[in-house]
């Protein structure tokens, strides 16, 4: 992990295209703003973990409910 201090109005650049600037600073709170290309997602790192606790439920639970359907064996047309 890299550690860096700003101060407000003070930023980050990664990969050259991604910016994270210091917007405030108060009572324990730190506002950032995050600049960055579209395709790029950024999420709330709490927010992250939920939905992947939740990709791996439903992952857990459609395997215990899924049902082959039976194969069936086709004929060929002969023209």
């Amino acid at each position: 992990m890299l550690i860096l201090n700003r101060k407000v109005d003070e930023e980050i650049i990664i990969n050259s295209e991604i910016v994270v600037k210091v917007l405030s600073i108060s009572e324990g709170h730190i506002k950032i703003g995050i600049t960055a290309p579209k395709k790029v997602e950024i999420f709330r790192g709490e927010i992250y973990n939920q939905v992947k606790e939740n990709i791996k439920k439903a992952s857990k639970e459609s395997k215990t409910n899924i049902k082959i359907a039976p194969t069936h064996k086709l004929n060929k047309i002969r023209g």
